[in-house]
């Protein structure tokens, strides 16, 4: 069985198809979403239908992020609209055809059965941030889903490992810290859509495209690989030429076959992110501040 965090997904669907592709999840392996499906990303809803397929496929384990619980004051409980529309509720509304009427039932039950946050023997996966002296269950909805990092908490007092996402890391490098790792690696910006395997810590990361990243190391190999493969396809296609004796002269000159030229896959060439954007903190004041954020990037 694999166990696989995976990040910020923000209606990047390409990104998403393409990391579910590379994981190529089995029926035992536990595929745990951080949370913040939605917004700003152009395809939110091909995003939850995505996940909803994986359903049939592995166990899925998805949590709440911020976005969702802005996404679900506005559709479902009448909250204004106003600050959820400049954080990248425009993005989503769009997916939906225009409409928020048109959140399919699946959807609806999907957004209001996300978790709070998921624990195992060895590992707790929440949105955001928590308090390292209480235990998960008894933590405020302010941490869960609203505070970023820094200030970084210490080491939870389970001893477990916190896998987390909600602060952006722009240049498109998770934290890792020991005792707590972000994986929002900034997909719907320059950045990636990161799964971290909790078991291996493997990296799998893709960009809003859907290309996968290459780290230097797989890059190298992988151009090494691919130039092996074509000198050894224009060895066997080069004309057996006899040899002459040194006493014959040389009437024709044998041409060498031209060395291979590997040039890099443009999938393995990496893109310096930009800044990561500020979004806001806790309830009502924290949903405020949203506004900001969203005139920020």
């Amino acid at each position: 069985m694999r166990r696989f965090a995976i990040g910020d997904i923000h209606g990047c669907s390409k990104a998403l198809h393409t990391l579910i592709e590379c994981i190529d999840p089995q029926p035992d392996d536990d595929l745990i979403f951080l949370g913040d499906y939605v917004d700003r990303g152009p395809d939110s809803r091909g995003v939850i239908d995505l996940i909803l397929s994986l359903q049939d496929q592995c166990n899925v384990i998805a949590l709440k992020g911020n976005h969702e619980i802005m996404l679900c004051g506005v559709a479902f409980g009448g909250l204004d609209p106003d600050i959820w529309m400049q954080s990248g509720g425009k993005a989503t509304v769009s997916s939906y055809g225009g409409s928020l009427e048109k959140i399919p039932a699946s959807h609806r039950s999907f957004l209001q059965s996300l978790k709070n946050f998921h624990e195992t023997d060895g590992a707790i996966f929440v949105h955001a941030s928590y308090d390292p002296n209480l235990s998960m269950d008894q933590q405020k909805d302010e941490l869960l889903f609203w505070n970023h990092l820094p200030p970084v908490p210490s080491e939870h007092q389970s001893g477990k490992r916190v896998y987390v996402g909600h602060t952006p890391q722009g240049d498109g490098t998770i934290m890792d810290l020991g005792h707590i790792v972000c994986i929002d690696t900034y997909c719907f910006g320059t950045g990636y859509l990161t799964a971290m395997n909790v078991g291996t810590d493997e990296l799998i990361q893709v960009d809003k495209k859907g290309f996968r990243r290459r780290v230097p190391a797989e890059a190298f190999f992988a151009l090494i690989s691919s130039g092996c493969k074509r000198l050894k396809g224009l060895l066997k296609r080069s004309p057996n030429v006899p040899s002459q004796s040194s006493s014959e002269p040389a009437r024709r000159k044998q041409q060498r076959p031209a060395s291979p030229s590997a040039e890099p896959d443009p999938s393995l060439l990496q893109t310096t992110a930009a800044p990561s954007p500020t979004e806001s903190t806790v309830t009502a004041q924290a949903v405020s501040s949203e506004r900001q954020e969203s005139l920020d990037g």
